[in-house]
């Protein structure tokens, strides 16, 4: 953060989402977009019909999609990869597309 002005936007690359609940949000200077991953969706839940449940979720409080608090938003990729187990159960692979657009003011 050295260099940046209060005002920037800032976006972090983080690897592990629970970076942001410990130290991003409590942050004195402000990071608008958190990006993550990390977690995979645990390569195994179910996504469906307004459901979204991964065994992760007792490990990670925030594991996949976007969260917001204070006005900094965290976007967690479930990833396309696999760590052990060489394939996936309900939960799909990911790639995510964001598109930034400037506002007057960044608060």
């Amino acid at each position: 953060m050295a260099g940046s002005e209060t005002n920037d936007f800032k976006i972090l690359l983080s690897h592990d989402p629970s970076h942001w609940e410990a130290e991003v949000v409590k942050h004195p200077s402000k990071v608008h977009l958190t990006l993550s991953g990390h977690t995979h969706g645990m390569q195994f839940g179910i996504e469906a019909f307004g459901i979204k449940w991964s065994p992760v979720k007792y490990r990670y409080a925030h594991w996949a999609g976007i969260t917001s608090k204070n006005g900094r938003f965290l976007n967690i990729n479930r990833g396309f990869g696999f760590l052990g187990f060489s394939g996936r159960i309900g939960i799909w692979p990911e790639i995510t597309v964001i598109e930034l657009k400037r506002s007057p003011k960044i608060n």
